[in-house]
């Protein structure tokens, strides 16, 4: 007679993967594509790696010297003060006033992290075709937002004391003013700033540029979090490493945050990852690497940036109606193509092109075998939804 197993009651967890790549996995169409994926794509269709990493990933491989102990529970110290001086630029104020605190960690969504931790999340899309829009009478505990347009985001109403999360805020281009004018209300009402960098640089191409908005809220008195993804500007995806920043008024508050951080950072990982700090260490501590590095950034960015051109013009001669500019006038490999959702569903039901429902896509995924199927996808989503509007 079996034994009755301690495990009988544990249901089964429901799947992270996201329902629109389980049904593009399933779809047996031969045309069918996938423009959502998060990594950097090639030319050819493949994930994009930075140039040196192959080599320095072999030669940390044969280092005789490496005798894998584990690594400090904070994670290497040249690995996080390359991050901060990438992040808020060498001879920073803050970092010389030593107000801030680097943690290696693996890239984690800090939106189930919260979550988990018992706050109440609403994730905000602000793309809109006409113009950036937010509703700030349902913010509560945790705002997750995203800016890819310059217009001013209004929090008077949202409650005191939340946590206000911006993600690819190196996408964001509100002047001084409007930044002034948004930390203004956030000092008034107590509001905590989240950053999220996942992709410092792939914007533009200035790594400084993209993050002088930390120069402005450090000038300003703010405390703040800042969580910057690294492995996707290096093209090591299978090495997931970033740091969370930690900026305080003060190195005594500092202190205190700093041993916090290191009870939570031994009770989930103990070790933090090695190999893609090894590598991103050894590309930004290294003057010629780091330029050649950044010199195939902006190759990265150039290429998007004529993706998005070659898209708008074969809209242009298939005669798609509409105004196409704003496929341009974003920055980034993830912008969106302004359809409604009528049209997006029309793409990914008729012509197997499985996009998300705000239309946000991953433009370095188009590429010569593929663009004329999309464009003439989108003229016909656009077309036939017109005709049915009639």
């Amino acid at each position: 007679m079996p034994s009755l197993s301690v495990f009988t009651d544990v249901p089964l967890a429901q799947k992270l993967e996201g329902s629109l790549l389980k049904t593009y996995k399933q779809d047996d169409h031969p045309n069918k594509m996938f423009l959502a994926y998060s990594v950097c794509m090639t030319k050819e269709g493949q994930p994009w790696v930075s140039s040196m990493v192959r080599n320095i990933r072999l030669q940390i491989a044969q280092d005789p010297s490496l005798n894998y102990e584990y690594m400090p529970v904070m994670g290497m110290n040249s690995f996080i003060q390359a991050s901060l001086s990438l992040l808020f630029g060498k001879n920073s104020q803050v970092i010389m006033e030593n107000r801030l605190i680097g943690s290696c960690v693996p890239t984690e969504s800090y939106g189930l992290i919260f979550q988990d931790l018992g706050f109440s999340v609403y994730e905000y899309s602000f793309w809109d075709s006409t113009k950036l829009c937010l509703d700030p009478s349902m913010l509560l505990d945790v705002v997750e937002v995203e800016v890819p347009r310059s217009e001013t985001l209004y929090l008077q109403q949202a409650p005191r004391g939340c946590v206000f999360v911006m993600g690819n805020v190196t996408n964001c281009k509100l002047s001084q003013s409007q930044w002034i004018k948004l930390m203004s209300t956030m000092k008034s009402k107590r509001i905590f700033p989240f950053f999220d960098i996942p992709c410092q640089g792939l914007s533009t191409g200035d790594l400084e540029e993209e993050t002088r908005f930390l120069k402005y809220f450090v000038s300003r008195g703010f405390e703040f979090f800042c969580s910057q993804s690294l492995s996707k500007i290096f093209g090591i995806y299978d090495e997931g490493v970033g740091i969370l920043v930690v900026v305080a008024l003060s190195n005594e508050l500092l202190l205190c945050v700093l041993s916090q951080l290191m009870n939570y950072a031994r009770a989930l990982w103990l070790s933090p990852p090695s190999m893609g700090a090894r590598i991103i260490t050894s590309i930004l501590c290294n003057p010629a690497l780091q330029g050649e590095w950044k010199q195939s950034l902006e190759g990265v960015v150039d290429n998007i940036m004529l993706i998005k051109e070659k898209v708008k013009e074969k809209l242009r001669l298939l005669g798609t109606p509409g105004s196409w500019d704003h496929i341009t006038e974003q920055k980034g490999p993830h912008s969106y193509l302004g359809l409604s959702s009528q049209q997006v569903e029309y793409l990914v039901k008729k012509r197997h092109i499985y996009i998300p429902r705000n239309g946000r896509i991953n433009f370095t995924c188009i590429n010569a075998c593929n663009i004329d199927y999309i464009t003439q996808s989108i003229n016909e989503a656009v077309l036939f939804t017109k005709d049915s509007e009639k």
